[in-house]
């Protein structure tokens, strides 16, 4: 599909088609390098340095490690009796980690760019899921390409549909007023739609633990 000059990649038709991105307003970057990805950082976000060792140095915000009391599961047939239900995995609604997810999303289609790091979880490709992770900061994807396995260039060619999608809106707080919320803080996921939504917390541990 075209607007005008621009015609639209495979990777944004299916983020428009699937999670309404707003390809013709944001910049959608897939799969950047680790040059680019630290160009970004350096140049977009507040606090980022380069360290003597040549880290990526940054921020997390007011999170500075994981937040277990936020973590939400969604309770439906296919799961749900094979969650070990507590404190930890709270249980939600569907119809709650929607509003969620379309709060990430449209917080997403504020930004100028996104970044899309489509990996591999698991080594043995007859066990490993395609895992798709869509964020607003070039940190929290240069920190899944280091946690996920990263496709080769014909891999990422014949990638198709990933298994499991992540969409990382952690700059933006969750409405604590929404049903089932207890602070500005949410880590969910659905595995009846094998996704994960964050908000409210900048912390990139918090992908690699959902995976």
């Amino acid at each position: 599909m075209s607007n005008g000059n621009h015609t639209h990649t495979r990777i944004e038709e299916e983020l428009h088609e699937n999670a309404h991105i707003d390809y013709d307003r944001v910049a959608i970057q897939w799969n950047p390098s680790v040059a680019q990805l630290y160009e970004d950082a350096l140049k977009y976000e507040t606090g980022s340095a380069i360290s003597s060792t040549g880290a990526l140095v940054t921020a997390s915000g007011m999170k500075t490690g994981r937040s277990p009391k936020d973590k939400r599961i969604v309770e439906e047939p296919g799961s749900t009796n094979d969650i070990w239900w507590g404190p930890v995995n709270t249980k939600l609604p569907e119809h709650v980690f929607l509003i969620n997810r379309e709060r990430a999303v449209d917080y997403l289609n504020t930004r100028s760019r996104i970044y899309v790091f489509d990996g591999f979880a698991g080594w043995d490709p007859k066990y490993r899921i395609k895992v798709r992770v869509v964020s607003a900061r070039a940190y929290h994807s240069l920190f899944m390409r280091n946690m996920l396995i990263r496709p080769t260039p014909e891999e990422l060619e014949n990638y198709g549909t990933p298994d499991f999608t992540i969409y990382n809106a952690g700059a933006f707080p969750a409405n604590r007023y929404t049903t089932g919320m207890t602070s500005t803080t949410s880590v969910a996921i659905n595995f009846h739609m094998n996704e994960m939504v964050i908000l409210g917390t900048e912390y990139a541990g918090e992908m690699k633990k959902g995976m």
